[in-house]
Formats: C-alpha cells, sequence, structure tokens
C-alpha cells in the first residue's frame, strides 16, 4: 500500500459505515484526509482519532445535494494540502418502498444524493484532475446497481445510473486520468436509518443482522483500487457477503 502514502483523498459520506471505515483505513496507510458529512460533529471526532493516531485529516459539513458544497469541499483539499489525487463520492442513504406507495419525496431524495450527488462531486474534481495531469474518480455503487428486487426500483434505478456514469467517465478520462466503481452488497452500516417504510426497514435490517459484512471490507477494496500503479485503472470491485444471493 506505498502508493497511498502522501494521497489527498476526498471522502464523502465519511461520518458512518464505509466512509468513516475507509478514512480510518487510509489515514493508515499515510493518505490525508479530507472529510465530508452532514453530521459535522461525527466528522469532528473522526479526525480528532486520526490525528491522535498520528494521520492528517481535515472536514466539512457537505451536503451532497448541494453542488457548491462539493465545489467548496474540493477547494478545501486544495487549498489545505495543495491538491487532490483521489475523490471518494460514497453518500448514501436508502428509503426504499414499494412503488405503488407514491413515496415522490424519497424518490427525489435518492435521485438527488445518488445521481445528482455523484456528478457534483465529479465537477467539483474533473477539473482539479485535468489541470495536475492525474486523478482518481471512486464512485459507490451497489449490487442493487446489478439486478433490482421489488421495493428497490428507484435505488436500484440510481445505482444503474451511477454504474453508467463511472463506465462513461472512464471511457472519457483518457491515459492520466482513473475511475473505479466500488459494488458492495450487504454491509453492517446505518443505511436503514433512512428507510420510511418500516415493513421494508424491518426486513433489511433482518437481512444485514443475518449476513452483511463490515464496512472495512469494503474500504479494503477501496485501497486495493488506489493503491495500484498509476497506469493500472480498477475498473469495478464487486464485494459482497458470501451468503448472499
Amino acid at each position: 500500500m506505498e502508493n497511498i502514502k502522501g494521497k489527498v483523498i476526498a471522502i464523502t459520506g465519511a461520518s458512518s459505515g464505509i466512509g468513516d471505515a475507509a478514512a480510518k483505513l487510509l489515514a493508515g496507510y499515510g493518505a490525508k484526509l479530507v472529510l465530508g458529512a452532514r453530521r459535522a460533529d461525527r466528522l469532528e471526532a473522526l479526525v480528532a482519532g486520526i490525528a491522535e493516531a498520528g494521520g492528517e485529516a481535515v472536514y466539512a459539513a457537505v451536503d451532497v445535494k448541494r453542488r457548491e458544497d462539493l465545489t467548496a469541499f474540493v477547494n478545501l483539499a486544495c487549498e489545505h494540502f495543495g491538491r487532490l489525487d483521489v475523490m471518494i463520492n460514497n453518500a448514501g442513504i436508502a428509503p426504499i418502498s414499494p412503488m405503488d406507495e407514491l413515496r415522490v419525496d424519497d424518490w427525489d431524495n435518492m435521485i438527488d444524493v445518488y445521481i445528482k450527488g455523484v456528478l457534483y462531486g465529479i465537477a467539483a474534481a474533473l477539473p482539479v484532475f485535468r489541470k495536475q495531469g492525474a486523478g482518481h474518480i471512486i464512485n459507490t455503487a451497489s449490487t442493487a446497481g446489478i439486478s433490482t428486487r421489488p421495493t428497490m426500483a428507484v435505488y436500484s434505478g440510481t445505482k444503474f445510473a451511477v454504474r453508467a456514469i463511472s463506465e462513461g467517465l472512464r471511457q472519457e478520462a483518457g491515459p492520466h486520468l482513473r475511475v473505479t466503481l466500488i459494488t458492495p452488497g450487504f454491509v453492517q452500516t446505518n443505511l436503514a436509518d433512512s428507510m420510511t417504510n418500516a415493513t421494508v426497514q424491518a426486513q433489511i435490517i433482518e437481512a444485514t443482522e443475518k449476513m452483511a459484512i463490515p464496512p472495512v471490507a469494503i474500504a479494503n477494496a477501496i485501497a486495493f483500487a488506489i493503491s495500484q500503479p498509476a497506469t493500472v485503472d480498477v475498473g469495478e470491485i464487486v464485494v459482497r457477503p458470501t451468503a448472499q444471493a
């Protein structure tokens, strides 16, 4: 993991779950972290822990539904560390429900976070990477972006979109920019907290308790992609529980 040392890595959704695990792991490998999420108090504690362990990190309150927040987030990286090497678009919610319930506000939120939020992250980081002549965009998708199931239509739709956006960007990126799609299955996170349908929420919590893998499993996949030589682009990594169908 020597290739990670000294890299400036920005992570959205860093206050819990995969983002939190990735921040701690990458800091341990010597990365300089720029951490964003809506819950600034959790970010403050995370940055303090990283600093206590000898790492370097800064944070900012970020709502990925706001393009200006992502622009300011990337600017923070450049102002504080002088550059940005990796942008990890990882923020997530999952208010899944049957289509007949017409929870349009939930649909809008998922579209805003997973599609527009990823695009805003790309829009903020891509000009910096072009100017530098190097950079790496990592987008977090889901196995729901490989196949869909009842109650997951809109969520899956956004993850299929992230897959298409990532692949399209990879094809346009050229020889100096890297694009990676990280595709997790069931992971031990608090994603179920955002679910507004109590029945679906209970089903997801039950499935998570039975077979979910720890967030560090996904963090390890992220670290693997970053650690590769500049000439190696890891296009996608799918990481799911062995027990997941």
